[in-house]
């Protein structure tokens, strides 16, 4: 009997404690995801954004997603290997994932091997010519003393602050993501992954951070995958050694 193809994975921007209209929805979305993973399960990759504000004190983490967090273990200890990307909503991210958990994290543009395919993955914000105004709001996030400094407040406030403002940016651009379509060539991300691939040998990128399921060829031979959100068709990819195809976690 030949054996069965090892099967890869990858998730962004679900958005897990988003306090809004359909949060239990969504969390019991990606439970049901996680439980179903076949036992050929190779790898996931978890793109960015698979919490809606995650801030992580030296002995101190959110509240809530016990049971995700349970499964993203129990995962890791049956041999998956669970990747994680940061998001621009789970920048904060330090150490717990890794040492608690058994994930591995991986820093954007990464490139890795998928059964002798080249993926290069992340969550995508920040990729490309982007806006100034953004990338200093990104320079921010990641600004070590910035993050040192922020710590400093008590969990109470700075998670709450943290929880309010992560509710307004996503709730602010809900009708724009329902309405907006990946626009190929036009996007940040697609120029990206196009001057990327002149000098490094991808056979696939896939990213999140869009909400909105895109595919595109790209000049090369290359292909762009771009994810979709939780919050509406829950799309996900899955690889199986040969070829990507969608999949979708809607219950």
């Amino acid at each position: 009997m030949a054996d069965k193809k090892r099967l890869t994975y990858f998730v962004s921007d679900v958005h897990l404690g988003l306090k809004a209209g359909g949060a239990d929805v969504v969390e019991r979305r990606f439970l049901a995801f996680l439980d179903a993973l076949p036992a050929e399960t190779e790898s996931l990759f978890l793109l960015g954004d698979i919490f809606d504000f995650w801030y992580e004190y030296k002995y101190v983490i959110p509240t809530g997603h016990t049971r995700v967090l349970g499964r993203l273990a129990a995962l890791v200890d049956r041999g998956v290997k669970v990747y994680f990307s940061i998001g621009n909503h789970d920048v904060w991210a330090y150490r717990y994932f890794e040492q608690e958990l058994g994930m591995i994290r991986l820093e954007q543009p990464a490139v890795v091997s998928v059964a002798g395919k080249q993926f290069c993955v992340g969550h995508g914000d920040g990729l490309g010519p982007v806006p100034r105004g953004y990338l200093l709001l990104r320079s921010i996030f990641h600004c070590r003393f910035l993050q040192r400094l922020f710590s400093t407040l008590h969990p109470r406030w700075a998670l709450g602050f943290g929880y309010a403002w992560s509710r307004h940016s996503r709730l602010s651009k809900t009708e724009d993501w329902v309405k907006y379509r990946f626009r190929g060539a036009e996007e940040p991300l697609w120029k990206f992954a196009v001057e990327f691939a002149q000098k490094h040998p991808v056979d696939f990128f896939v990213f999140g951070h869009y909400h909105t399921p895109g595919e595109e060829k790209l000049p090369g031979g290359a292909s762009l995958y771009v994810l979709g959100d939780w919050a509406h068709d829950a799309e996900y990819l899955c690889f199986d050694g040969e070829s990507l195809t969608w999949g979708s976690g809607r219950l």
